[in-house]
């Protein structure tokens, strides 16, 4: 029997959920436009092992979406779970946040895109199957009225993630469908972080780093 913490920071969603055997037993998320990663992210977590009735050293591993995403959100998850594992002394799991994304669409045929958006017309964006194995890797790319034209000519195509919104304006096609308002969960990521965890598939908590995908670039506070 395995309980894990998951903690999803890769948007605006402060999310964290308590997991026992890749079940949902307990979610507390923030979903809405304002980053309060740095105000509500430990409250969610005591507030979380509160329903459970645990206390942090019953936890069997932390698990933390790794990106891409905010650069901000991730270095704020991040650092808590590494955090936590080192004064528990328990592993650490990073799950990939498209992936964990992907899961929210159920779909009998065509594939899912996982998108996040990222700066101006460009996305982050992975594709998966039906049965959510990944078929083209995790890439940042500008989108046309030619994004992923080829996927949409073989079947239905379902967009979901905070790429959706300047998507939808931009690609027509019959095949496209396009699942608005959804952001990155830590519900979805209880199952995928079980599996990692009964395969020993952890991280160095020293030296794990969030996948960015990008380079951080700053820009100057308006006046």
């Amino acid at each position: 029997m395995s309980y894990i913490l998951n903690i999803e920071t890769a948007t605006t969603n402060c999310s964290v959920s308590l997991s026992k055997e890749g079940e949902t037993l307990v979610l507390k998320e923030d979903y809405n436009s304002n980053y309060s990663h740095a105000e509500s992210l430990h409250l969610f977590i005591d507030d979380v092992l509160k329903q459970a009735r645990l206390k942090p050293e019953d936890l069997d591993a932390i698990a933390v979406s790794k990106g891409p995403g905010s650069y901000t959100g991730l270095r704020i998850g991040v650092s808590s779970a590494k955090g936590l594992c080192f004064s528990l002394d328990k592993p650490l799991i990073s799950v990939d946040t498209l992936e964990a994304l992907a899961h929210q669409v159920t779909i009998n045929s065509g594939c899912i895109v996982a998108m996040l958006d990222a700066r101006r017309m460009e996305v982050y964006a992975s594709v998966y199957d039906k049965n959510y194995q990944q078929i083209r890797a995790i890439e940042a790319e500008i989108v046309d009225q030619h994004s992923f034209r080829e996927l949409l000519q073989q079947g239905k195509v379902y967009f979901i993630g905070t790429g959706v919104e300047k998507t939808k304006h931009i690609i027509s096609h019959p095949n496209a469908v396009f699942i608005e308002n959804k952001l990155p969960s830590a519900n979805e990521m209880g199952k995928l972080a079980t599996i990692k965890y009964k395969k020993s598939d952890t991280e160095n908590v020293a030296y794990f780093e969030p996948f960015y995908l990008k380079d951080f670039i700053g820009t100057k506070p308006k006046v």
